[in-house]
Order: C-alpha cells, then structure tokens, then sequence
C-alpha cells in the first residue's frame, strides 16, 4: 500500500535523524533555553531580513490555538475562512481557548479583504455589538486546504485592511515550503514577514520528525509568549529537538528542496489525471492534487494507495484527495500514474 493520504506519514529527513543521533548524549538546557534554539531562531531571522521573534512548538494545532489564545482577550474572536484548519480540522481547540471562530465564504480556501471589512464594519456598526463577539484577528494558511496561494497582492490588501482596522493577521504555514516552491508563488519569505503580525513555518509537513516555528514579526508582539506556551502544556522539556531540526531544514536550503520534491511529485500526478480525464475539483500547483473521480475507480485505486476522501460530486463521482510531500519519490508517483492508465484502458 502506497500512501498519498498525507505529507507526514514518513519520519523525518535522514539529515535529521543524523544529527538527532550525533547529539543525543549533549547535555542541555531546557525548555528552548538551548544554544540549538537559539541558532535556529537567528537562522529564521537572517531568512526574513528583520526583527523577528522566534518560538518553536511541536504540532500545527497547539501551534494555533496557543497564538490564538496568547494575542485575543476573552471577548475576541478569530476571523478564518469557513474551510480554515481552525474551523474545520481541529475538533474546537480554538474554542476550547474561550474564542470563537468567525467564519467567511471562502473562495477556493481563500477569503478576501473586501470580505474580512465588511465583517467588520457590520459589527462595529452594530448598534449591540458589545453583546458580540468581536473579531480581532485575521486567520489564513499559506497554501490553503484546498492547496490554493494568497498572492501578493491578495495578502497585501488583505493586511491593509488589518491595519486599518487594527486587527492581527496570522499566517498558518503548515505546508509553508510547498507554497514557497510552487511555481505560481510570488511572495517571498521576507515579504511574508512584512505582511502579517505572525506566521509559522511549518517542519511537521516539511521533513522534520514534528515542529513548527512561531515568527512574531512586530516588537514586543510575542514577549510574553512563552507563558502562553506554558499555560497551554506546549512547552517540550527537552526542547533543543526542535530547535535542531530546524537548524538542519534550514541548511543548505534543504527545507525548500524538499517542498520543491512535493510539488514537483504532484505536477506529475495532475498530469496523469488530467490525461485520463478526471476533472480538478481545485486548480492549484502545490503538493494538495483534488481529482473528481468515478467511485468504480476509487474502489480499484484504494486496493493499492491511500488517500482522502473529499466530498461528493454526484451518484457515481467523488472528489478525493492525493497528497505528496517531502519524501514522496518517483517510483510510488510512477506506480500510482500506471495504476490510473490500466484503469483507464
């Protein structure tokens, strides 16, 4: 069985593994208070060109509820697209946190600044709005669920609008490198940590054994952050293993070769699709490929791959996922791409 469910159903790099073995006897601080951390949190800043603060959490999740819930007061609420991580994958952690998720249409997984100001006009203009609750962040992810990316100009009018009405904007980059090395990307590291409050680079999806990155782009944003971290259980006492790991994805420029490696192994798999006439539920060109496929088919393809089920498109077609990552070579592309042509003879 092939898995194409995922870009986390590997380990981690070899190069991590590595160095993991190569220093597991040190002897360090604690908590992050590691020189690991602390070399890793320097690289990320060189990367983005500026004053950042840099914090290292173990999943996506805890990564953004603890943002989530270290930004808002009580009465606040996070601002997302209805198809969000937040809003639909994360079985209510944000709520869990005391703050609502407030969802907008989205668009192919995006929302818009058009969007994001009426929102919240409509709830200042209220004449009830302290019985509200009220929006004081912007939530997106960098690409999308549906494997979509903000452009520039996109994520630019969209922290405009955040400016104007003084409102966070967090960026979740989970599968931050597949967006970075897609073809159709235009925004490059530093301009992204020019256009938002915070963002994260994500190494669960990327290589890394687990491990996101918190990058607080603004002065005294993520100063306390640290008791949140704690508050929320998600600070790792042996803390250097995540700050290793990022020191040896961000060498080198491994960590944007292996998102190049995802998107380069979905572009083929599009391709294959494309060729036996199965329709895209979503156009995109990062690692997240949505194939409309007849269910007989699905039925033969699940016999030998894994993958994710979509949404219904009618009696007799489904749309499914096919996720490739980091470590998805083209051997199991190849396999994949010949079990589709026989299907189809």
């Amino acid at each position: 069985m092939i898995l194409f469910n995922s870009d986390y159903t590997e380990g981690a790099h070899e190069r991590i593994l590595r160095r993991l073995a190569e220093t597991n006897l040190e002897q360090t601080p604690g908590y992050g208070c590691d020189n690991y951390c602390l070399q890793a949190a320097q690289v990320i800043q060189k990367l983005c060109q500026r004053e950042v603060q840099v914090h290292f959490l173990v999943g996506g999740t805890q990564t953004n509820t603890t943002v989530i819930a270290s930004l808002l007061h009580p009465y606040q609420g996070v601002l997302a697209p209805d198809t969000g991580h937040i809003a639909v994958h994360e079985t209510g952690a944000v709520e869990g946190t005391g703050h609502k998720v407030l969802t907008l249409p989205g668009r192919e997984g995006k929302i818009s600044a058009q969007q994001i100001e009426e929102a919240v006009r409509a709830h200042r203009e209220d004449a009830s709005a302290e019985h509200m609750v009220q929006p004081k962040m912007v939530y997106i992810s960098q690409p999308t669920e549906f494997g979509t990316l903000y452009t520039r100009a996109e994520l630019s009018a969209i922290y405009q609008v955040c400016r104007a009405y003084s409102l966070y904007l967090f960026v979740d980059g989970a599968r931050l490198a597949y967006g970075m090395e897609a073809p159709d990307n235009d925004i490059t590291l530093p301009e992204l940590a020019s256009m938002c409050d915070v963002f994260y680079i994500g190494g669960t999806k990327a290589g890394a054994l687990f491990g996101e990155a918190v990058v607080f782009t603004k002065p005294g944003l993520g100063e306390e952050f640290r008791y949140m971290i704690k508050h929320q259980g998600g600070m790792l006492a042996k803390g250097r293993l995540l700050g290793l790991q990022f020191l040896e994805l961000l060498k080198d420029g491994l960590y944007w070769e292996l998102g190049q490696n995802g998107d380069k192994m979905a572009d083929r798999l599009r391709e294959a699709f494309r060729e036996a006439g199965y329709p895209l539920l979503v156009e995109n060109r990062t690692n997240q490929i949505f194939p409309i496929i007849p269910d007989e088919h699905l039925a033969r393809l699940s016999e030998s791959f894994g993958f994710e089920y979509q949404k219904r498109i009618d009696d007799s077609h489904s749309a499914v996922r096919f996720c490739t990552g980091w470590a998805t070579t083209e051997a199991q592309v190849q396999a994949l791409v010949d079990a589709i042509r026989e299907i189809n003879k």
